[in-house]
């Protein structure tokens, strides 16, 4: 799954954004693409799950196609 966060600009934002989401899903694969400030997710999780992680983590997202 690929999700759009416009706020994620820097190496702190990726890591929080991976550190959440490998909190509920240690086997997940994270890969973040600052300049793009998109977040592509392999694992477990919902994508409803995966939303509401990277809000919690205070990041704004919505699941590019």
């Amino acid at each position: 799954m690929k999700f759009n966060v416009p706020d994620m600009s820097c190496g702190h934002c990726t890591s929080t954004i991976e550190k959440a989401i490998k909190a509920a899903d240690a086997n997940a694969s994270v890969s973040c693409d600052i300049p793009a400030r998109t977040v592509s997710v392999e694992g477990a999780l919902s994508t409803e799950r995966l939303t509401a992680l990277l809000r919690e983590a205070g990041y704004e997202n919505t699941v590019t196609a």
